[in-house]
């Protein structure tokens, strides 16, 4: 006797034996409820049936927003090993590498010489909006903005604050020209020559940078690639050493894609009121989780010890320019530097970027964009993943990169040259730290769309660390 299944029953058996099979990758997207509906011919709730069916056995996740997904993260990397030492305070040089890279506007594509990408539908939208603020300004081209910068795009910044835990009002932020400028404006406001700086290890070379210009001298202090900073090993810093701020990713950091979590970050803002330390956080990557966007350390601040710095540069586009800072108790100080150092912003260009975000298209963006990232993300995974050497690796949740750990006897540094020669560039791990480790180590992007060309270059890549 033959007993005929409920067709949901059929549909979960298919799903199933495709995710086995291999089909539908661990961390992708699977088709929408409609799209499955269209395709096997079953109704909406056959179909809603069958995937809850596959969620309680642990093959799917649901995401909000996003549709459901293949449970679990590509590939079976072991995690790179962080630094355990750390070393006394010492001036900042920063490598002629990384102005190299930046001069070849590669610090996130190994091809930058490639032809550019299309730009996806958002920014065409970011354009629109930009182009019909430059035809309002009429006469307010001869004045100038500001120097906290336009009124409504603080508002807007407030707004989305406000999602992330953090009760912000439009006069706590100050618009500048990328997050660069706001972590310079903040590492001038609480420090002075020859003052230490605490920071990540491996951390961003762009603060590297800033302290080398400032003169200010770093102890870095280890971080794990999933949990960030140790705040223990911070604690036995500031206790030997007049550390006078702490620059700090607590989500998606560069170049690991660690997210802090929130009883490192209680305990990070307990130790800065215990030791009067200024915390600069470096925000830059935050809205780029694909799993969810963590809340700002901003929004545990019950002291005023926080310098929120963040831009629109690494979601939106890196061409935009566009950031801002909230200075907390030393706000007013920060104001001051920016009205002395660039005296004021585009007023169009702010009044473009404040409408795109007010009128929905930047939370549009957002979502296509974080779903594109994961899939490059994942298609990074399984090429390194094929390379012929171990590898260490992180699976960020966010932000643009992962951190590789190569082979003890390989050196990255060397790799860059080798690598240049065949119009790849790579990011060498030594970049990330003034110590000289990380030396085996690499940051390599999945930032761009992975053409033949991107997947060429990778495989290349791990024929020439052989």
């Amino acid at each position: 006797m033959t007993v005929d299944l409920p067709r949901y029953q059929i549909l979960e058996g298919t799903l199933r034996q495709q995710i086995e099979s291999g089909r539908w990758r661990r961390g992708e997207r699977l088709p929408s409820i409609r799209a499955l509906c269209h395709h096997y011919g079953f109704s909406k709730i056959t179909v809603q049936h069958a995937l809850q069916k596959l969620e309680a056995q642990g093959f799917v996740e649901a995401r909000e927003r996003s549709g459901f997904f293949v449970s679990g993260d590509p590939g079976e990397f072991e995690s790179p090993r962080h630094a355990s030492i750390m070393e006394a305070p010492k001036p900042v040089s920063v490598s002629e590498v990384f102005q190299d890279i930046m001069t070849r506007s590669a610090a996130f594509d190994l091809l930058p010489g490639l032809h550019r990408d299309e730009p996806p539908p958002g920014i065409i939208q970011l354009n629109r909006s930009i182009g019909r603020a430059l035809r309002r300004q009429r006469g307010s081209f001869q004045y100038y903005d500001e120097p906290a910068g336009d009124r409504e795009l603080r508002h807007q910044l407030a707004l989305r604050f406000a999602k992330r835990g953090w009760t912000a009002e439009a006069d706590q932020f100050c618009v500048t020209s990328g997050c660069q400028q706001s972590l310079f404006l903040a590492l001038m406001a609480v420090c002075q020559r020859g003052d230490v700086v605490a920071v990540e290890a491996p951390g961003f070379y762009g603060v590297l940078q800033l302290l080398e210009q400032l003169q200010l001298k770093v102890v870095e202090i280890p971080a794990s690639p999933q949990n960030g900073m140790d705040i223990s090993a911070l604690e036995e810093a500031v206790q030997v050493w007049d550390v006078k701020a702490c620059v700090v990713s607590p989500s998606f950091a560069t170049p690991t894609g660690a997210v802090m979590p929130s009883g490192a970050r209680r305990c990070l803002l307990e130790l800065a009121n215990r030791y009067e330390l200024a915390v600069i956080e470096d925000d830059i990557y935050a809205e780029s989780g694909w799993r969810g966007v963590p809340d700002t350390l901003k929004a545990m601040d019950g002291s005023d010890r926080v310098i929120h710095c963040s831009s629109f540069s690494k979601v939106l586009s890196r061409d935009l320019r566009l950031g801002w800072v909230s200075g907390g108790r030393w706000h007013p100080k920060i104001l001051q530097l920016k009205l002395t150092s660039q005296l004021a912003s585009s007023r169009f260009l702010q009044q473009g970027v404040a409408e795109f975000i007010a009128e929905g298209g930047y939370t549009a963006f957002l979502r296509r964009f974080r779903q594109s990232l994961q899939v490059q993300r994942d298609q990074l995974l399984e090429m390194i993943g094929a390379w012929p050497v171990p590898v260490r690796a992180t699976t960020p949740q966010g932000g643009l990169t992962l951190w590789a750990e190569l082979p003890d006897d390989v050196d990255t540094l060397g790799l860059y040259s080798r690598a240049l020669e065949e119009g790849i560039v790579i990011t060498p791990g030594s970049l990330f730290s003034v110590s000289g480790s990380f030396s085996n180590c690499l940051r390599i992007s999945f930032a761009h769309r992975w053409n033949e060309a991107r997947v060429g270059a990778v495989k290349r890549l791990s024929e020439l660390v052989t």
